[in-house]
């Protein structure tokens, strides 16, 4: 049996590049909460220069997955015990890649309303080497925008 929330979703990602400076983004979107099996995912959508996005994140407190699809395709895992291979797909074909993660946290709760936090800190490395540190940070609260 699955239950599902629609959500109030703010997405904060920081990105420290080995030979740049920091970027900072933020985004406000709506979306899905979805518990099934003792997993929690959410679900929503983003529009990049013009372009549809879906993305899902399966959250755990010792492990993650993040899948986009659409006019972007990309598996991004992370695992404290391990460096975990994903992939990016392009037009011009498929670049593995893998990360290293430092540090996952999940806060959730179902009191009044479903609200948590997601985080996640890790290295990117492709071709084996980091291309810079990440850290990405997920609120979700039940409600409509």
């Amino acid at each position: 049996m699955s239950v599902e929330k629609n959500v109030k979703i703010r997405v904060i990602s920081k990105i420290c590049p080995i030979d740049g400076d920091e970027e900072t983004y933020e985004l406000w979107l709506q979306g899905i909460w979805i518990k099934k099996n003792d997993n929690m995912y959410l679900r929503y959508e983003e529009i990049m220069e013009d372009k549809k996005i879906k993305t899902t994140v399966k959250m755990n407190s010792d492990n993650a997955l993040i899948l986009r699809s659409g006019d972007v395709n990309m598996r991004l895992p992370f695992s404290l015990e391990s460096r975990q291979n994903g992939h990016y797909d392009t037009m011009y074909g498929t670049l593995p890649l893998q990360t290293k993660t430092y540090r996952i946290g999940l806060e959730h709760s179902e009191e009044d309303n479903i609200s948590g936090r997601f985080n996640v800190q890790y290295d990117l490395i492709i071709s084996g080497h980091s291309v810079g540190h990440y850290s990405l940070e997920i609120q979700y609260t039940e409600g409509q925008a």
